[in-house]
């Protein structure tokens, strides 16, 4: 979630299988998920600026905070490895149950910030899960968000093919700039025909996060002081776990 303006997410100590106690909510494509788990995340509104336009201020205003992950042992060498082992399909930390835990922060202001994968189905570019946010607002101290996750690959591209979200190709790439593991594909992600081949067995997976509802309670689509309108860019490390996102919210650019 968001302020009304972008933020960077990071998570980072990733645990796998954990179940959760969360009440289950529908969704989209939730019947995939045997079990819905918490997501707290929106961030608190912030006065929209005026007059200029919001791609300009967005290349001003935008940052992203790394991740540094402590790795389960039993993963460690999958960093200190020269050659380093792709995952063939889902990686050893995204995959169903698999959480992610950091901080995101929006303007000066940082949250602690838990994520956790519910479903992952590599062949179809999807994902879904739980975002959860602490201290965001006085009257939720804990939020969490239903999200669903575009892989970028055969499915999906770097442009966003969603107008109602609000972004356009110039905004697109002013984000995916901001990780340095997208920048060589800069000139490439450019061009209609280009397809991001062999993303599952890359190491860095980058991925568009839309959250979609409040959990438990799924009829929530608003809350003073924070917004889940926009969605997150992703860049996901596969051997170390680690997760940087930007978020963006076009409502609150402009």
């Amino acid at each position: 979630m968001a302020p009304g303006r972008r933020r960077s997410l990071n998570e980072a100590d990733t645990e796998s299988g954990a179940e959760s106690d969360e009440v289950e909510a529908p969704a989209k494509r939730i019947e995939d998920v045997e079990e819905v788990l918490l997501r707290d995340t929106p961030s608190p509104s912030v006065p929209a600026e005026d007059g200029r336009d919001h791609e300009t201020r967005l290349a001003q205003s935008m940052s992203a905070t790394a991740l540094s992950p402590h790795l389960p042992q039993e993963w460690s060498s999958l960093t200190e490895s020269p050659e380093r082992m792709l995952p063939n399909s889902t990686s050893s930390y995204l995959r169903p149950g698999s959480k992610f835990v950091g901080t995101q922060q929006s303007d000066r202001q940082v949250y602690n910030v838990q994520v956790e994968i519910k479903y992952v189905d590599m062949e179809e570019s999807f994902l879904c899960g739980y975002l959860r946010i602490q201290g965001l607002t006085d009257d939720h101290p804990t939020l969490t968000t239903y999200f669903e996750g575009e892989i970028i690959g055969n499915k999906h591209t770097f442009k966003t093919a969603h107008p109602e979200w609000g972004s356009s190709e110039k905004v697109d790439m002013q984000h995916w700039n901001r990780f340095p593991a997208w920048r060589p594909l800069a000139k490439q992600a450019k061009s209609p025909t280009f397809t991001f081949k062999n993303y599952a067995q890359r190491e860095h997976l980058f991925m568009r996060w839309k959250e979609y509802f409040l959990v438990p309670d799924h009829k929530v689509k608003t809350i003073t002081g924070a917004s889940f309108e926009g969605f997150y860019y992703i860049c996901f490390n596969q051997c170390s776990g680690n997760v940087n996102g930007i978020y963006f919210h076009a409502k609150s650019e402009k």
